[in-house]
């Protein structure tokens, strides 16, 4: 489910080289992540520090980051454990044309899960994201951040079939419930590896 919505709201993909921040100036050469908490995809925080990504990111470093092809992962799971009033700045990454996605962050410290359901719920409460933006961060944006797009990340034709089938009547009923266990199906490279089971009739 989560793939098929994606691939109907994929964010644009970008040409140029992407760019990283290194001593205040953007060039070429950069990893295509960086986190919310600051650190980019090799867990050096000074890219985070540069880049702002986090949840009071200035204006001038949400523009370049729209301008690049560095993908901005937000951890809202991270957040919410936390307590923290501030979440990262979803909406102005979006509509600075930002390529975001969305992680779980688990770890025992900052963010003790690994429901991606319970990151989507969150990201359409606190991030004010719609559900299609959220799920489209989770799984196309997030393969893309991985430079596994041409693979996974969306259900099309040559790429593996990783599925999660969930017992919902609308898409947006996904991030809707929130600490419910939704899933009924996941396919793991077109082989079924979770089915719920069936109640008796």
């Amino acid at each position: 489910m989560y793939s098929a919505i994606a691939a109907r709201f994929r964010s644009r993909s970008r040409n140029a080289s992407c760019r990283r921040a290194a001593n205040g100036d953007w060039r070429p050469g950069c990893t295509r992540a960086a986190f919310a908490d600051g650190r980019d995809a090799a867990g050096n925080p000074d890219a985070g520090r540069k880049l702002r990504s986090s949840r009071k990111g200035k204006q001038g470093d949400i523009q370049a980051l729209g301008k690049s092809e560095t993908v901005a992962t937000l951890l809202p799971g991270c957040d919410f454990h936390l307590g923290l009033k501030h979440y990262a700045p979803a909406r102005a990454l979006i509509e600075a044309g930002a390529i975001v996605s969305l992680a779980t962050d688990y770890n025992p410290g900052t963010s003790p899960t690994v429901s991606m359901p319970m990151i989507l719920s969150l990201a359409c409460t606190q991030l004010r994201m719609t559900p299609a933006e959220a799920i489209t961060a989770a799984t196309i944006n997030a393969a893309y951040s991985l430079r596994r797009e041409k693979s996974i990340g969306s259900l099309e034709v040559g790429k593996q079939a990783d599925i999660a089938v969930f017992e919902v009547a609308d898409y947006r009923e996904i991030p809707y419930y929130f600490g419910v266990n939704r899933c009924w199906m996941t396919v793991k490279r077109g082989r079924v590896i979770h089915a719920a089971e069936q109640a008796p009739i």
